[in-house]
């Protein structure tokens, strides 16, 4: 399989982002984004999903984090659909339930070429050291039309908001590493039946 590395590059009058992925990788990590609690999220979907990730961002955080939030969610889906590639040889989908002590979140992907998001987090509070958790459908949406991924995202239980957002990165991480890992039954075959993705 050939390397699956990706840099992209997003700038706008709101926002200078800099995304680089190794999807091969050991969950080595790189942030400067101005948004400490996004990038602990995003630590965790690199490390549990054994993903290479550097993540830079200049945003008008004066306002709010909204812009930066959601334009790192497309620039990483960008980087990620550049780097799976034609998406022959990989599992294609992948889904994992994660716990963190009475919280527990279901994400399920699927590579399908398609843009779908289901998203069910009833967060228990409006926000996490300061982070507004409206902002991560904002970055799951955003991720979810960039990489052309179905996804969908639910937090079956859990009463602190940090726990709960914590259950949904991992899991997402868990999710990604599942859906891109080749199956060597699979080398060269494209995992549709349409034979396309």
């Amino acid at each position: 399989m050939a390397e699956r590395k990706a840099t992209v590059e997003r700038n706008t009058l709101e926002t200078e982002i800099t995304v680089t992925v190794n999807l091969d990788g050991s969950g080595e990590t790189a942030f400067d984004t101005g948004i400490p609690f996004l990038e602990h999220m995003l630590d965790q979907v690199a490390r549990h999903g054994m993903v290479d990730m550097e993540v830079r961002a200049k945003g008008d955080l004066e306002i709010d984090d909204h812009h930066t939030v959601e334009d790192i969610g497309i620039t990483l889906g960008q980087a990620f659909a550049q780097a799976v590639g034609d998406k022959k040889g990989i599992a294609r989908y992948g889904h994992a339930y994660v716990p963190l002590d009475e919280a527990l979140s279901r994400v399920v992907i699927d590579f399908s070429g398609r843009p779908g998001l289901v998203y069910e987090v009833p967060f228990t509070r409006a926000s996490v050291g300061g982070f507004d958790v409206d902002l991560f459908l904002e970055f799951f949406q955003g991720f979810v039309n960039h990489a052309a991924v179905t996804l969908h995202v639910d937090n079956l239980r859990g009463d602190n908001s940090h726990h709960q957002a914590e259950t949904v990165f991992k899991a997402f991480g868990r999710a990604l590493r599942m859906a891109l890992t080749a199956d060597p039954r699979m080398t060269g075959v494209m995992p549709s039946t349409k034979g396309v993705l």
